[in-house]
Formats: structure tokens, sequence, C-alpha cells
């Protein structure tokens, strides 16, 4: 079984803006320096001359930081591996799409996103699928998986705003 979840964040950069911090290797470095892991990697980045985005990542947590409710089914360090692929900026909009997963364990997460303009900054709209297929108690950690990327998404979105601020 699995469970979605619907969020939103406010950005304080226009959609160019965001787009263009989305297809930048220094934002991607900063932000995996930021991000709270253990160990982070941008894995690789492709910027299409239209102004498509893919982007890879991989997050490291080590075993010692797990929850307990996750160090019950994952032993060892948890890898996160992420990818987000963005289109160009069309009519003033950018839509993406997530896909996460952790390599040795039953769990994936896949998501779209539309960026559009919200007064005089930005808005992502956000749509996750989490499915963690462990028999009884997978719906307690898709739960607390979903808990994790609002505050994920909360994360980044100041993280993003912040950068833009300092490096406009």
């Amino acid at each position: 079984m699995s469970r979605s979840f619907d969020m939103s964040a406010e950005y304080g950069g226009t959609v160019t803006q965001v787009h263009g911090a989305f297809g930048d290797r220094q934002y991607w470095l900063d932000r995996l320096a930021d991000s709270g892991a253990d160990e982070a990697t941008l894995d690789s980045m492709t910027v299409t001359d239209d102004g498509g985005i893919d982007v890879v990542t991989t997050q490291t947590l080590w075993a010692s930081r797990l929850p307990g409710l996750v160090s019950q089914f994952h032993h060892g360090d948890l890898h996160f591996v992420r990818e987000e692929i963005w289109s160009p900026v069309r009519d003033g909009q950018s839509t993406g799409t997530v896909k996460g997963t952790i390599p040795g364990a039953p769990a994936s997460l896949t998501g779209t996103a539309v960026l559009t303009p919200a007064g005089s900054g930005s808005r992502l709209e956000f749509t996750a699928t989490v499915e963690v297929r462990i028999p009884l108690v997978g719906g307690k950690v898709e739960n607390f998986i979903g808990n994790q990327l609002v505050e994920l998404l909360s994360a980044e979105q100041r993280f993003t705003t912040e950068w833009l601020r300092a490096n406009a």
C-alpha cells in the first residue's frame, strides 16, 4: 500500500530565479552541504540547451542516527538516492518529477511538482507518493517519511530563498 502527500512552499524568488538555481552546480553543492546528512554527493547533473535539468544526489544518514522505527527494518547506513527532473520554464512555470530510492530497502518515493509565479516570488506545489513494502508496519513508516518530507521541503525552501539572496 502507498500513501500520497500534498505539500507546498513559497519561494522568495521568481520561477526563473528558482529554476536557475536548480540548474546551478554550486547551488546543489551548497544545498547538499546544508542538508544535515552525514554524507551527501552530487552524483550527476545535466542541463540541456533548452533549460531542462536532471540532477541525481545521494544523501547518507549513519546507522547511529536512524530513528528506532527505521533501524528496526534497515540495518547499516541509509543511502537515499534522489533524482529531480525539471522542465524548461515555459509560460512562466516549470514542472518537475522526483524519484527517491533507498538501495536495498523496500521503499520508494515518486512525486510531481509545479513551480508557478506567486506574488513577487514563486510557489512550489508538490505531490509525493511513498511506498514501503513491509507487512503490517509499512503504513507507519510511510507516515514517518511523509512527515519528514514536509520538514525537508520547508528546509529546502528556506535554503533556496537564502541562497538566491546571497547569489543574486
